[in-house]
């Protein structure tokens, strides 16, 4: 098992949020975190990042207790995030977003610029003067040069234009072509069921489903995600 949490808690201050998510991702293996807006998958991937304190429960990644890892130690353990909102170094270059953090191994900057070619055009360009499709390739691009285990999406194609999205679904393919681990957060279900192998569903910070996503009925859908 990659990633395997069990039974996980989390405040944010004195307010509980997480009050019982169970999630694993199997090697090589898509899956996704869903459920309606404010049910705690945000909360969720920020536990598992060391982003928000870990209350109680179980975090293991690679076999490794990683619940009270600082967030820098788990990204240095394998877990590449790419959070809600970019966030892109806005004064580095594009070419220096994607080396500041990259660590050794299969993914350059050569493959970079094969998964988003668009990268290679804007390499000198700061990244504040990119488009939101442009700086959310990015985000990913960074992501994806720490040389992750398991790669975090977060909201990835959120309040983009189609023809962007579509470029990031196919770029999701084929990183799943190339046995890439994925852990991530969309709306977008019918994106979503063509790419996941398995889903969690969240409800008030708890895991109330999981399954493959061929099980995932209309009846569910609409139970648990409102569509």
């Amino acid at each position: 098992m990659l990633l395997d949490v069990k039974n996980l808690t989390s405040k944010y201050g004195a307010t509980q949020v997480l009050f019982g998510v169970d999630l694993c991702v199997e090697e090589g293996e898509i899956v996704a975190l869903m459920g309606r807006n404010g049910m705690g998958k945000s909360t969720s991937i920020r536990a598992i990042c060391g982003l928000n304190p870990v209350s109680s429960g179980h975090v293991a990644f690679g076999g490794s207790d990683i619940s009270q890892l600082p967030s820098h130690k788990c990204a240095q353990m394998g877990l590449g995030l790419v959070p809600e909102g970019r966030r892109c170094f806005p004064n580095l270059s594009v070419a220096e977003n994607l080396v500041a953090t990259a660590r050794t191994g299969p993914w350059t900057l050569q493959k970079i610029h094969g998964l988003f070619p668009i990268l290679e055009e804007r390499s000198t360009q700061m990244a504040n003067t990119l488009s939101g499709g442009e700086q959310q390739m990015l985000a990913i691009g960074r992501a994806l040069m720490t040389n992750p285990k398991l790669l975090i999406l977060d909201e990835a194609t959120e309040g983009l234009a189609p023809v962007i999205r579509d470029q990031i679904w196919a770029a999701l393919k084929t990183l799943k072509e190339q046995g890439q681990a994925i852990l991530l957060v969309d709306k977008s279900l019918r994106e979503v069921m063509s790419i996941a192998q398995r889903c969690t569903i969240l409800e008030k910070g708890q895991s109330v489903w999981t399954g493959p996503v061929d099980n995932l009925t209309p009846d569910l859908q609409q139970r648990f995600l409102g569509v």
